[in-house]
This record gives C-alpha cells, structure tokens and sequence, in this order.
C-alpha cells in the first residue's frame, strides 16, 4: 500500500493500473465479446428485443425502450445480425469503462480509478453477461454516467453540470425503471449532507431534474396511451407476497456471484469504509454511498418478499466497483492487492472460458443448468421446422411464447411470418397480421412443458400434432418442442393472455 501510495505522490502507478494497459486491457475484452456475440446465438430475451429494433417506438410493455433504440442503431448500421444487436452494448461498456476511471479519479485517486475499472470489467455480470442485449445494459451505463456527471460537479463545483446529471439519469430512465432509485438517491445526497444543500439555490438543479423527466416523457406517454399497462407490470410486483427469508441469502449469493465473489469481499467492506467516511462529512464518499443506498435497500427488501432476479442490481455494478476499489486502494496489508489481482484473474477466466463455451460448447453434459442453454440446438430446430412447413404447406408459424416467438422471428425472417396468438400488448408497435394469414395451414410450436395446445381449439377447428422436435446440445436434448399443423380459424385467431 505503501509503495502504491509513493507511486501515485510520485506520478507512477502499477503498470496494471497505467490508463495505457487498462486501455488495452478493455479493447481486448471488447474483441472477446465482438466475436463471442457474432458468433454466439441469441438468448430468448435477447431474441424478443431484436423485434423492438425493428419497430422502433416510445416505449414497450415490458420496459422503457433505450435497449429497442440501441438495437435499431446497430440494425440500421451493421443489418439484422446477431453481432448488430449487441454492437452498442458491447461498445457501452468500453466507454463506460473509461468515464468510471475518470469518476474514480476524481473522487478517490488514481490508484482506486485503476481498480475500479479492473473491478468493473471482471466482475462475472460485465465480463461474461456483457454482450447480451438486454435493458441492464443502458441502465448500467446511464447510472455510470450519471455518477461521473455528479462526480464532475462535486469535484468542480460549477452547476452547469446538473444539466448533464438530468440528461443522463432521464436516459437511464429510458432504460429501466429502476433508475428512479438513482433520483432518490441523489434527493438524499442533497438533503443529508450539509455542503450539498446549496444545490437547492442553483437553477441549474431544477432544470436538471426538468430535463430527467422530458426525457421520460415518451414512457409516460405510451403508458396513457395503452392504460398505464408497463407501470402496472413493473410497479406491481414490488413488495408482493408474504415476508419470508427463503430469498434473501439467494440474493446476496447471486449478487457476489455476479459480482465475482473475490471483488464482493473488498466491495462489502469498502461500503463500510465509505458509510464511515459519510459520517465524518466526506462529500465524496457519501455521494456514492447514498446514491446506492436507496436500491440496494428495496432490493434487501423485496427479496423478504419474493425472489430478485439475478440480474436487477446490475446498474449498482459501476458503483460496486468502485467501493470495492476505494477498500483495496486503502488497504494496508498487501494481501489484499494479491486477492484483488486473483480476483481480476479470476473474472478474466471466467470470462474466457464463458465467452468460449457459448460459441463452441465444451460439453453438453450439465444441460439446462448450463447458463448459455439458451443459445444451443436453434439450427437443427430450424431445419426440422422447416420441413414439417414445406410438408404442410404452412403459411404461418404461431407460438404463445414471447422467448420462442423472437427465437423463431429471426430463424424464420426471411421465409416466414412468426406470430404470438396471445399477449399481443407486446407488438403493438408493429401491424398485427391480417386475418386473411390464418385461412392457410400454419404451424404451431411451443415448449412441451408450456404447451397450451387446449386453447387453440377454441379458434381453430383443426389441430393436429405432428411432431415433437428436440433442441439438443452435444447430444444431450435440453427441452423438446411439440408442432402442430392448426387450419381453419374459428372467427377471431387471436388468444386470450393465457
């Protein structure tokens, strides 16, 4: 710690925390994950965002739609491949990378802007999750940039960069609604630390915080026009359910997992560093720690309720990092530089090895409890429906799925019209087929396990199984999907949200 501490008095540091091997070292992760995510198929999420890119609007029923916005972007650039939907996010987090290391530095020096952005950058989450286009992308990065604009103005004092802070956390909230935590988190700042409050004089907040709500406007919007139905989704689901302990070590284990559990230690314990560091009126550390405080806590809370998705803390990540940063940065025995550097090692392996697996699969063996389950056996599922609709004459393929619909939309994009009989608040930003499609045969396919084939009997006349295809890794068959041949519609073909 010593000698790291001379380096940086002395303008040297470490060569793994120079700018110039960090650099490196980020632009080498960003080619892992280009070729891992052009050549690695789309999880079913990732499938259902390709339909937004390609019907662009002013939000969507599930999220807000930055992440349908970033994949139209690479569409529009690269065609509708799977590389050109996860083109912007696999760039995001290489710029994310290099504004933490700017926050970092501002705030805590050098040597915790080196780590953090190590931290960052093996964390299991980024490293391996971080070519998947998903709404955690933006939300992770406009929380970043949200953070670096706040840093910005603490270290310069200057309120013209409450613009930039509004701006980015109403883009954030173009990305996920878990971004409003971020707002209450910066409200806390202002209100809580003394030297903030003169904040609530400068015109340049309230403008800020003006500007953070045009931004969500369109959400808002959208949600008028199709009866508040995302709010309903999303909101509804905070705090339901009975209090139970059954999920909260599942949270905390997920969350240290993701994180890459040799950076949670130092990050728990650099929380602590920086909650004690707020206590004695550090403006720095308590503007991390309070604009952290208000998710994580809900997040505490929700998972005394019901189970937390692993992937919802992702936007805290940045921050994470750099606690975990700041511990290791004031550490004095050097047995935590070595864990942070085993740490980076291990993230860098994991990551490896992940990015690996998903394009050529090492072994079939652990089938549905491998992570990357959801990008195998799609080619061989497409050869086979392909020739049970050339044997039928199938002017159609139906599912009432939307994680196979996307699969099949894109398999099927440029010989088929793949549509979801039910739900069909998730397209409403595109044209429904016209009923005239449903007078020829068509197909439908669903997961055996989901398989509500029952229903469709109340809007076709005829439905007849006719084949049950596996989607198989190596051999080892992960689920088995059932086909039907369905003609003659009875009225109306659209289904109830079953």
């Amino acid at each position: 710690m010593e000698q790291q501490q001379r380096h940086e008095k002395d303008g040297r540091l470490p060569v793994y925390l120079t700018p110039v091997f960090l650099t490196v070292f980020v632009l080498m992760l960003m080619l892992l994950k280009s070729w891992s995510a052009a050549n690695a198929h789309f999880a079913e999420d990732e499938a259902y965002y390709r339909l937004w890119g390609l019907a662009p609007a002013l939000s969507y029923y599930d999220h807000p739609p930055m992440i349908g916005w970033w994949i139209w972007l690479g569409q529009a650039v690269l065609g509708d491949t799977v590389f050109a939907v996860r083109a912007v996010v696999i760039l995001s987090s290489a710029l994310g990378s290099l504004l933490l290391w700017r926050t970092a530095v501002l705030l805590f020096g050098r040597i915790a802007a080196g780590w953090s952005v190590l931290f960052f950058n093996t964390s299991i989450l980024i490293g391996v999750g971080g070519i998947l286009a998903t709404p955690d992308a933006p939300s992770v990065f406009f929380w970043g940039l949200s953070l670096w604009a706040l840093a910005e103005l603490q270290a310069s004092q200057k309120p013209d960069w409450w613009l930039a802070v509004g701006f980015f956390a109403g883009l954030g909230l173009l990305s996920k609604y878990s971004v409003l935590f971020l707002g209450m988190g910066i409200v806390l700042w202002l209100i809580l630390v003394p030297a903030a409050r003169k904040w609530f004089s400068s015109w340049q907040l309230w403008a800020g915080g003006c500007l953070a709500l045009l931004c969500f406007a369109p959400v808002v919007y959208w949600n008028h026009l199709h009866d508040w139905v995302s709010f309903y989704k999303q909101f509804g689901r905070a705090g339901q359910g009975t209090w139970t302990t059954k999920y909260i070590f599942e949270f905390i284990g997920a969350l240290a997992g993701l994180l890459n559990p040799l950076i949670a230690v130092p990050a728990a314990l650099g929380m602590g560093l920086l909650v004690k560091r707020s206590w004695r009126a550090n403006e720095a550390a308590a503007l991390v720690v309070l604009t952290v405080a208000p998710f994580l806590i809900y997040l505490l809370w929700h998972s005394l309720h019901a189970r937390v998705q692993a992937n919802w803390p992702a936007p805290l990540f940045p921050a994470l990092a750099l606690m975990a940063a700041v511990f290791i940065a004031s550490a004095k025995h050097r047995a935590w530089r070595h864990s942070a550097c085993a740490a980076s090692i291990l993230g860098v392996g994991v990551a490896l090895l992940v990015q690996l697996h998903a394009v050529t699969p090492f072994t079939g063996a652990l089938a549905r409890k491998d992570p990357t389950f959801q990008l195998r056996g799609w080619s061989e599922v497409k050869s086979n429906l392909a020739e049970a609709a050339e044997r039928t004459d199938a002017a159609f393929i139906a599912t009432t799925g939307y994680g196979l619909n996307g699969q099949l939309s894109y398999l099927f994009k440029d010989s088929l019209p793949v549509v979801q009989l039910n739900e069909r608040i998730r397209y409403v930003m595109s044209a429904s087929p016209g009923v005239e499609l449903f007078q020829h045969p068509g197909l439908y396919v669903s997961e055996e396990r989901r398989d509500n084939s029952r229903h469709l009997r109340a809007v076709f006349e005829e439905v007849d199984q006719i084949a049950v295809i596996p989607r198989t890794v190596e051999g080892t068959t992960l689920e088995n999907l059932v086909v039907y041949v369905v003609s003659k519609p009875i009225g109306n073909p659209w289904l109830p949200d079953l």
